[in-house]
Parts: structure tokens; C-alpha cells; sequence
């Protein structure tokens, strides 16, 4: 993994563990809720229209997809961390099926993390777009 982070910023060395610690738990752990739960703000707002909002809705949407895919993990390439700000770049792999020759899904995901440790929003990089849902026809 390639980490881009200042090891004196306290803040952005916390929450890069905490976005870490979060996938691992969420997903790879497959402890989904306990993840969501310590990590993410239950004010958190979705902006993948399949998801309803907040931390408990997350939880148990990668809750019910780590039950039902054993093979389901997430592997994070690159990670940058400046402040209360993180970005990943990540594959999920096996979240749609159970292939073992899988190339996965990958993703960026840009991240703020509040005074208390906690995400307050994951989303791209444009806020503007995390805030908003759409929804596909």
C-alpha cells in the first residue's frame, strides 16, 4: 500500500488508521455493524442510492453482503491523509458474487473525519455529489 501522509499531523495519522481499521472491520473482519457503529456518524449521508442513510443502514447493508459472500474483501492501493481529510483508492473484490478469479470493484473514496474520531461523510471527492442522491432508472 502507498501511504502519502505527514507522521506529524497527528490528526491525519488517527484517521488514516480509523479508515483503515473501518474497511478491515466493515468488510474484511466481515463485522459490519461493530465497524459502522465505532466509526461512522449515525448523520452520515449515503451516496450510493442502493443504501439508505446513516451508520446503522450502512452496517447492515455490508453486513448482509458479507454473509452472503464468503470470499468478500477489500484491498486499499493508496491512501492520503491530510487533516480531518482521507483519501482511498481501493478494489472490493467479491462483493457481487463469489468468483475466485474476480478482478473486484475499484473505488476512491474521500473521506472527513470530526474532532472525535468519528466519519461524518464518505463520498467523491466533490462534496457537492456525496450530499446528493440519485437515483437510477
Amino acid at each position: 500500500m502507498i501511504e502519502i501522509i505527514d507522521a506529524n499531523d497527528s490528526r491525519a495519522v488517527r484517521n488514516k488508521n480509523n479508515v483503515l481499521a473501518l474497511y478491515d472491520l466493515m468488510i474484511n473482519t466481515k463485522k459490519s455493524e461493530e465497524g459502522t457503529a465505532k466509526f461512522v456518524s449515525p448523520a452520515y449521508i449515503q451516496h450510493n442510492p442502493l443504501i439508505a442513510d446513516g451508520s446503522i443502514a450502512l452496517g447492515k447493508f455490508f453486513a448482509q453482503i458479507t454473509r452472503e459472500r464468503a470470499r468478500a474483501r477489500v484491498v486499499v492501493h493508496r491512501i492520503i491523509a491530510v487533516g480531518d481529510y482521507v483519501w482511498a483508492h481501493v478494489n472490493f473484490l467479491n462483493l457481487f458474487n463469489d468468483d475466485p478469479e474476480d478482478t473486484g470493484s475499484p473505488a476512491s473514496r474521500s473521506t472527513r473525519w470530526t474532532p472525535t474520531a468519528r466519519q461524518s461523510n464518505i463520498g467523491t471527492p466533490c462534496r457537492s455529489l456525496a450530499t446528493r442522491k440519485t437515483r437510477h432508472r
